[in-house]
C-alpha cells in the first residue's frame, strides 16, 4: 500500500469513526460555585448527561463563591461572552430579575424548546422563590436548602444531655450550650455559620415577622427593612450576652466555620442542611440535626423556614439550538429517580413532589430523618407574607452590612439596639440605590 493510499484510509476512518458528530456537538457552558462533594455531585451530573445523549455537552466550570461567581456571570454578560447557565445563590433572586435582557425565564425556555414543564410539579417552597408574582418561574431551582440545628450526640451525652432530644425552643439552646460549656467545650457553646441567613432571614420566617415591608420585597422593590425590633432584638441581645463567655461564639459571615462542628468544637451548630455531606465525611463522633429552635412566647411561631442554596439562570441572547441543549438538561435534572439520588446523597432538598414523596414511600427518612428535617421545616405551614423567602436588591451587599452591625454588637462596640438601627438604616440607603438602577 503506497503512503498515499495510508493516508487516504486514516482520514476516511477518521472522519467515519466519528468525529463529525463529535464536532457537531453543542457545547453548554455552566458555571457554578460548588466545591468539595458538592463540587463531584455537580461534574458526575454534568457527565452523566453527556453520556446520555449526542447533540449537546454541558461543561461545568467553577468560578468560585458564590458572591463571585454571580459578580463572574454580571461581567461576562456586559462583555458579551456569558455563559448558558449561571448558578446564583437566592440571595442573588432580585439582582437578576432586574437585569433586563441578561436572562431568559426557564419557562420560556422550556416552551420555546417544546419541552415539557409543569411548574405545578415542583415543591412550592421552593419555586415561589423563584417565581413571580403571577408564578412564572424564573429560573430552575437546583441545590435548595434550609437551615437546620446540627448537634454532637456524644457531646450531649458528656453533658447530661438527652442525645436523642434535641432542644426545640432558644431557652433549651441556651440552657444546653451552658451544659456543654462546663462539659469542657469551653471555646464554643453553640455558633452558627451564614449570621444573617441564619439570625435575621430564618428568623424572622420561622417566627413570622417580617424582615420588610412589601412582602419582604416580593411586591416590590419599594420596600425597606424593619427587624430593628422583636424578636430580632431580642435575639442579637441574648447573643450579644452569650458571646461574653463563649456559651455562644460567632463564626464568621459565610460558612467558613462549619468545620468547627465536625471538628467537635462547637457541638450545636446551626446551618445549611447541605453541610450533611461534609459532616458525614468529616464527623468523628454520632451527630444529628433538627430544626431551628423558636421562642415560645412569639405567638404561632413555629411558622416555616425558607429556602437557601442556589438555582441555575438561563442568560440570554443565546441561539435557539444552545436553548434546547439547556431545556434538554432541565428535564434531566428534574427526573424524578435523579432527583431521589441527588437529595439523599448530597443532602440537598428533592426540588419535586414526586421526589420527595418516593423517598418517604421508600422508608428511607426512618433510617436518615436528618435528611427530611429540612423538607418539614418548609412545609410546617402554609408560607406567609412573612415568610415566602426575601427579596431584596442588593441583597449580597446588604448582608455585608448587616454582618458589620452584627460584628459591633458582639464586640461589644454597639449596644444591640444601635447596631439593628445601623443595619436597618444602612440598609434601607443601599435599597434605595438598588431601586433607582433597576427602574432606568
Amino acid at each position: 500500500m503506497t503512503v498515499k493510499s495510508r493516508i487516504l484510509m486514516s482520514v476516511a476512518a477518521f472522519v467515519l469513526g466519528g468525529a463529525a458528530p463529535a464536532l457537531a456537538q453543542t457545547e453548554i457552558q455552566w458555571w457554578h460555585a460548588m466545591t468539595g462533594a458538592n463540587n463531584d455531585v455537580v461534574v458526575r451530573l454534568a457527565e452523566e448527561f453527556n453520556a446520555s445523549q449526542k447533540d449537546f455537552k454541558v461543561v461545568p466550570t467553577y468560578k468560585g463563591s458564590y458572591a463571585d461567581t454571580l459578580n463572574a456571570g454580571i461581567a461576562a454578560f456586559r462583555a458579551g461572552n456569558a455563559p448558558h447557565i449561571l448558578q446564583v445563590f437566592e440571595v442573588g433572586t432580585a439582582t437578576m430579575m432586574s437585569a433586563k435582557g441578561a436572562i431568559k425565564p426557564v419557562q420560556d425556555l422550556m416552551k420555546d424548546a417544546g419541552e415539557t414543564f409543569d411548574p405545578k410539579a415542583y415543591l412550592p417552597a421552593i419555586t415561589g422563590y423563584y417565581s413571580t408574582t403571577k408564578g412564572e418561574m424564573l429560573s430552575f431551582p437546583f441545590n435548595s436548602s434550609s437551615t437546620v440545628m446540627w448537634y454532637n450526640k456524644d457531646a450531649f451525652k458528656k453533658a447530661g444531655l438527652n442525645a436523642d432530644a434535641a432542644p426545640k425552643t432558644w431557652p433549651e439552646v441556651f440552657d444546653a450550650a451552658k451544659k456543654l460549656k462546663a462539659a469542657g467545650y469551653d471555646k464554643c457553646g453553640f455558633s452558627n455559620a451564614w449570621v444573617t441567613w441564619v439570625n435575621v432571614e430564618q428568623l424572622g420566617a420561622w417566627h413570622n415577622e417580617p424582615v420588610g415591608t412589601k412582602a419582604n420585597g416580593f411586591e416590590g422593590f419599594d420596600t425597606e427593612f424593619v427587624f430593628n425590633k422583636g424578636v430580632f432584638l431580642k435575639h442579637l441581645t441574648n447573643l450579644v450576652e452569650m458571646q461574653k463567655d463563649k456559651t455562644y461564639d460567632y463564626s464568621g459571615r459565610t460558612n467558613t466555620g462549619e468545620g468547627r462542628f465536625t471538628s467537635g468544637e462547637c457541638p450545636i451548630f446551626l446551618t445549611s442542611s447541605a453541610f450533611f455531606g461534609n459532616v458525614r465525611a468529616n464527623a468523628k463522633f454520632e451527630w444529628g440535626n433538627a430544626p431551628m429552635p423558636y421562642y415560645p412566647d412569639v405567638q404561632g411561631a413555629p411558622q416555616n423556614s425558607i429556602i437557601g442554596g442556589a438555582s441555575l439562570w438561563v442568560m440570554g441572547g443565546k441561539k435557539a439550538d444552545e436553548y434546547k441543549g439547556v431545556a434538554k438538561f432541565f428535564t434531566f435534572l428534574s427526573d424524578v429517580d435523579r432527583q431521589v439520588k441527588l437529595h439523599t446523597e448530597s443532602g440537598y432538598l428533592p426540588i419535586t413532589k414526586a421526589a420527595y414523596e418516593k423517598v418517604k414511600a421508600s422508608g428511607f427518612y426512618k433510617d436518615k430523618p436528618f435528611l427530611e428535617t429540612p423538607l418539614l421545616q418548609l412545609t410546617n405551614k402554609e408560607p406567609t407574607a412573612n415568610s415566602r423567602g426575601v427579596r431584596f436588591g442588593s441583597l449580597v451587599q446588604i448582608r455585608d452590612i448587616w454582618a458589620e452591625e452584627f460584628e459591633a454588637a458582639l464586640n461589644g462596640q454597639k449596644t444591640p439596639k444601635a447596631a439593628l438601627d445601623a443595619a436597618v438604616e444602612r440598609g434601607n440607603q443601599t435599597l434605595r440605590q438598588f431601586e433607582r438602577t433597576a427602574s432606568r
